[in-house]
């Protein structure tokens, strides 16, 4: 295999880009007290929605336990709240403190204050075409992990 480059396949390009995308945005939402992997989490409560754990995780694609000591953490740092759900008393909604709401549009624009630069010598068509790959990428992604966890 001496004649293998590994630039050659998607994977490890879209790796070192995400990596790179999560080290810059990690950067940008600290001083606002959050961090990167919590974006899933703050997006999906965003408009003061609540949600099971166990539903976070999925939308996240994370396991139970990571998003067990990721919300153990918001918690403590006064980004979530808990409260019974009525519908299954196991089991608790997570939803968004008002500090953590009032702090969404400044992270927002922090992470949005690197896209041009990112996206330097892109046209407006091979964004808009980037951005119909990625979804179609992960759409495929998505249903290759579903077959293979039912099987």
């Amino acid at each position: 295999m001496t004649d293998w480059d590994l630039f050659d396949a998607p994977a490890p390009l879209i790796n070192m880009a995400s990596r790179s995308f999560a080290r810059l945005g990690e950067r940008r939402v600290k001083a606002l007290g959050f961090n990167i992997g919590q974006l899933p989490v703050l997006y999906m409560l965003r408009n003061g929605a609540q949600m099971s754990q166990k539903d976070l995780a999925k939308f996240a694609k994370i396991e139970q336990p990571s998003m067990a000591q990721m919300l153990a953490r918001m918690e403590r740092d006064g980004l979530i709240r808990r409260a019974p759900d009525p519908a299954d008393g196991r089991s608790s909604l997570v939803s968004l403190t008002e500090a953590a709401i009032a702090r969404l549009p400044a992270a927002r624009q922090a992470l949005e204050e690197g896209r041009e630069a990112v996206l330097e010598g892109f046209s407006a068509d091979e964004v808009q075409t980037l951005l119909l790959l990625m979804r179609k990428l992960n759409q495929n992604l998505d249903r290759m992990v579903a077959e293979e966890d039912a099987s």
